[in-house]
């Protein structure tokens, strides 16, 4: 489906198209006649007129309502020129108005008051392509979408393009792909890398990135006893298939699916159930399921021959976004639901902003508005009914066939859903059809419509499949670059989110190319992607470089992977440490969430105050925080203080501030300083002298005993605090634990 699928309903006559198309012939006769319509090699005319026409005219003079009637996408409409008339006098450059208006520098026309006449080369290929007969290859048709330019990207940008099959380079001494592609790079560079991590700064690391969680005293001493030759290897795979390796990488999937167990908006209801997609995501990475079919059970889940109720809550990914329950218009409103749909679904999966073509084609990148609507009739549902939107609210457990949050449709048929132009739905355009977008040129197509004895439309099932299918390079990078990100605090594509033109780049294209494609040969399993990245010597480097300071003046994004990234814990894991280094974390997997307690000031706010919100039972409290209820009204201030990310859109890369109420919250919060007073419970309880207990503190909180000048200062501290008085030794060791639950070394991993 073209562009001219979304012309207006109202359209010239038959009689006045059948005169456009004969005068058209005619001039193209005419113009073959006189010897300058000649066909010539493609190649000359793609490399000259045609790269310029394509880079700086088709934004304005495309097929679709071209600007002052000028089509410069086709012989046809070069010849028939615009509404001011010809605009070019084959083989005559000096009376072709075109090129005129470009030596007078009005075309281009400027751009935010910044002229953009063209450069002396491209006016030159404009002067002799003129001159030699305008000569326009045979069917030729430029499509603004199909080539990048200065200002947009087309369907020839990266992240389109199939994913290469660059072997590792040859590096002496590297046997490890990943570390193959950063030290043949670096040597280049003439960089070298940093050296390894200490043991247990890389064991802190490794675990917190695998499970969210610090190591124990105990495992650090036995990772750094161990002189196995495999005995980092060990640790990989005990993390791997730890239950807490896939509560840390649901909480990565979570801020991606906008995971939130309220609608939002005033009455901020609860989606009933909410906790069971959590509870899945949990699982599927716990199981190391194959990643295409993670993505076709969210998707279409309710669709599969094997469906069940699992399957069925997996679909609940659709039913996580906000929900206004009393639209002021439930029409419109379906649209703002369907591009909420759109731009989950894309942005996950994907990594492109597909909805910003809901009203027109994609300002940056090679999305048409007909691509938005071709993924969105895939959820839609059809009209309104009673004045309430039938199914983008969600649907019942009837329908459903179980009784979970999930999604399935209302049938085997779905009303038709017209393009809107500029997304008012009083204006309809022409029908689109549930199919693959054309930015993946080889697999767009209308879905097959399904069997006579479907349940439902089967489009969500086409859709997922052509997200994974082999020939999409997308879904591959996106997952790659998000993992990596996960272990390195930058993707290969700096913005996870938007692999599109306004996303920068990947530095080592290659890599991520190479690894999307082992992913996917070796069945979309992401356990072996993780373990092939943290067992790379590239993972393992120090966040310290012997030539930190001219190497961070010259890449001071560390772009090149020259040492590792100290990188600040996200709020789920500093909440869980603490509990953790107190003795109080409950490890318990799964289950209905918890509501932590919230001062009252934080409660003023909400319209209904005295019921609105009631914390659990304090022992239902020291779970991890990936089971803490999310109010997408009432986030707990401690977890939005350190950088919580908002529910109401995907998140893939969350924001990290360094501000002063951080500190202030670890030293006042009440939540801590109760925590606080727990592990100086236990440190008591473990030693009767000061000295081992400062030891202790020291390994609970830190994973390491104190230098000498540290436990010099703390004992200096625990005597100033208690002033010798036995009533407050207990309080003064808490404002020990509390003092290192506020150091970067906790708070950070290296």
């Amino acid at each position: 489906m073209g562009s001219d699928c979304l012309e207006p309903a109202i359209r010239p006559s038959a009689g006045a198209n059948r005169f456009r198309a004969a005068w058209m012939a005619l001039a193209r006769a005419i113009a073959v006649l006189s010897g300058w319509g000649i066909v010539v090699p493609a190649a000359d005319f793609e490399s000259g007129a045609g790269d310029v026409f394509l880079r700086r005219c088709l934004e304005c003079h495309g097929a679709n309502d071209p600007s002052g009637g000028l089509d410069l996408s086709r012989a046809e409409g070069l010849l028939s020129g615009g509404d001011s008339g010809a605009v070019v006098t084959p083989g005559d450059p000096a009376a072709s108005p075109l090129l005129a208006r470009v030596l007078a520098g009005e075309m281009p026309p400027a751009k935010n008051g910044v002229a953009r006449k063209l450069p002396e080369a491209e006016i030159t290929a404009l002067k002799e392509w003129i001159a030699a007969g305008a000569p326009w290859p045979e069917g030729r048709h430029l499509d603004p979408l199909e080539r990048t330019t200065d200002s947009r990207g087309g369907r020839d940008w990266w992240a389109f393009e199939p994913l290469r099959a660059t072997p590792p380079p040859a590096v002496a001494g590297v046997i490890h792909p990943v570390d193959a592609f950063v030290r043949e790079r670096l040597a280049r560079e003439g960089i070298a890398p940093a050296p390894e991590a200490d043991r247990r700064v890389l064991l802190r690391r490794l675990s917190f990135d695998l499970v969210g969680l610090p190591p124990t005293a105990a495992e650090l001493d036995a990772f750094a006893a161990d002189s196995a030759p495999d005995a980092y290897e060990k640790q990989v795979d005990r993390l791997l298939s730890s239950p807490h390796f896939g509560e840390r990488q649901a909480r990565h999937w979570l801020d991606v699916a906008r995971f939130a167990e309220t609608n939002g908006y005033e009455r901020d209801a609860e989606k009933p159930q909410a906790w069971r997609y959590r509870d899945w995501v949990v699982k599927a990475f716990n199981d190391d399921m194959p990643f295409d079919r993670f993505v076709l059970e969210q998707l279409a889940g309710d669709e599969l021959p094997d469906r069940s109720e699992a399957t069925a809550i997996a679909t609940g990914f659709l039913r996580l976004g906000t929900w206004d329950d009393e639209p002021n218009d439930a029409e419109d409103y379906q649209y703002d639901r369907l591009e909420d749909l759109v731009h989950v679904t894309s942005t996950a999966f994907l990594g492109l902003t597909v909805k910003c073509a809901r009203c027109h084609d994609h300002k940056f990148d090679a999305i048409t508005q007909a691509d938005y609507y071709r993924i969105a009739a895939a959820f839609w549902p059809g009209p309104v009914h009673n004045g309430r939107a039938k199914a983008l609210g969600g649907p019942s457990a009837e329908q459903i066939g179980f009784d979970v949050l999930g999604w399935t449709d209302l049938g085997p048929e779905a009303p038709p859903l017209h393009a809107l132009k500029k997304g008012d739905r009083h204006r309809p355009l022409a029908e689109v059809r549930a199919g693959a977008p054309s930015f993946v040129g080889p697999l767009a197509g209308d879905f097959p419509p399904p069997p006579g004895d479907s349940r439902t439309t089967l489009r969500r099932t086409h859709l997922a499949r052509w997200i994974t299918n082999p020939t999409n390079p997308l879904a591959s990078r996106v997952i790659v670059n998000r993992l990596w990100q996960h272990h390195f605090g930058h993707g290969l594509c700096r913005n996870p989110d938007n692999v599109g033109f306004n996303g920068p780049r990947p530095e080592y294209r290659d890599l991520l190319d190479w690894l999307a494609a082992d992913l996917v040969a070796g069945g979309w399993k992401l356990k072996a992607l993780h373990r092939l990245i943290v067992t790379s010597a590239t993972y393992r480097q120090a966040s310290i470089h012997p030539d930190l300071e001219p190497l961070a003046d010259r890449d001071p994004g560390n772009a090149l992977l020259w040492r590792a990234e100290r990188r600040r814990i996200d709020a789920e894991s500093l909440r869980d440490a603490i509990l953790a280094v107190a003795g109080n974390l409950d490890p318990r997997v799964g289950g209905p969430s918890f509501k932590a307690p919230i001062d009252g000031e934080a409660l003023e706010g909400l319209s209904m105050k005295g019921g609105a919100y009631q914390p659990s039972p304090p022992e239902e409290c020291r779970r991890r925080s990936l089971y803490m209820f999310t109010k997408r009204g009432l986030i707990v201030p401690l977890m939005t203080t350190f950088d919580q990310c908002d529910t109401t859109v995907p998140t893939g890369r969350r924001d990290v501030s360094i501000v002063a109420l951080q500190a202030l919250s670890l030293l006042n919060n009440g939540w801590v300083r109760g925590e606080a007073d727990a592990c100086a419970g236990r440190v008591l309880a473990a030693a009767a002298e000061a000295g081992p207990r400062v030891d202790d503190v020291w390994q609970r909180v830190l994973g390491r005993l104190p230098t000498t000048h540290e436990k010099a200062a703390a004992l200096e501290h625990v005597m100033t605090q208690s002033a010798g008085d036995p009533a407050r030794e207990r309080l003064a060791w808490a404002s020990l634990c509390q003092v290192l639950f506020n150091t970067n070394e906790f708070i950070s991993i290296d």
